[in-house]
């Protein structure tokens, strides 16, 4: 449990200090361009892939199923929609008003391009349990990890997931319609399980009090460099 909240503490801290601007009305799309090329091809593109290197790890198997299922949802959205998160992520910028073509080139920004050979580097790592703490607890969590790993566990109603489409600050603020958002949706639908299962493989395959050092201490320099490439893009935005 202390290790467990020792995990917990370093999500509470994923809070970026220009996120109230990208998620307000005073955002422009040239800005939320920049803004979601580099959130595309930083992490979102490849996460499936990420999650498989781990997978190929050979963990126990309580953890590759695990694993398993949370990349069929990403690759294929066979637990929700059907179509793979990727896919939906572009499909939400074309609502947004944006190309697809925008995000088959993009050149990572230099912190961006630091944060990403640190998530390479680490799924390529022999210890698993880093590789899973690093991918599935900070890159796929949130701060809201607390709230969503010890709450009691239970499925969101229909209505609870279109409101947290509606909140959409896409929809709120830019005028998405809530029918291009199923990527959201897919989310809301599975994200509490993964939340839990990242947590509970993580806890599971830690060893003595060096291994678990070392995951927090991989934990810390995963949010270290991701607030740093988060300043890099909110530097490129022209937000201060």
């Amino acid at each position: 449990m202390l290790f467990r909240e020792r995990l917990l503490s370093i999500m509470d801290r994923k809070n970026h200090w220009a996120w109230p601007v990208f998620s307000g009305p005073n955002i422009d799309k040239a800005q939320l361009r920049i803004h979601f090329q580099q959130e595309y091809a930083t992490y979102v593109r490849d996460f499936p892939v990420l999650l498989a290197r781990i997978h190929g790890r050979n963990p126990p198997a309580s953890v590759r199923r695990m694993l398993a299922e949370n990349i069929y949802e990403e690759e294929t959205g066979g637990l929700s929609f059907g179509t793979s998160h990727p896919e939906l992520f572009l499909r939400m910028m074309e609502a947004l008003g944006l190309r697809r073509a925008d995000f088959e080139q993009v050149a990572l920004l230099p912190a961006a391009r630091t944060y990403r050979n640190w998530l390479e580097r680490m799924t390529a790592a022999q210890d698993w349990v880093r590789a899973a703490a690093t991918m599935a607890i900070f890159v796929e969590g949130s701060i809201n990890d607390r709230r969503e790993v010890i709450a009691p566990a239970r499925k969101k109603t229909a209505r609870e997931i279109e409101n947290a489409v509606r909140s959409h600050p896409l929809v709120r603020h830019h005028g998405v319609s809530p029918q291009s958002m199923d990527l959201t949706r897919a989310h809301q639908i599975v994200e509490s399980g993964h939340r839990r299962d990242a947590y509970a493989m993580v806890t599971a395959g830690v060893g003595g009090a060096r291994h678990q050092q070392a995951v927090i201490a991989c934990l810390e320099r995963t949010l270290s460099l991701w607030l740093r490439y988060r300043d890099g893009v909110a530097r490129a935005c022209g937000v201060a």
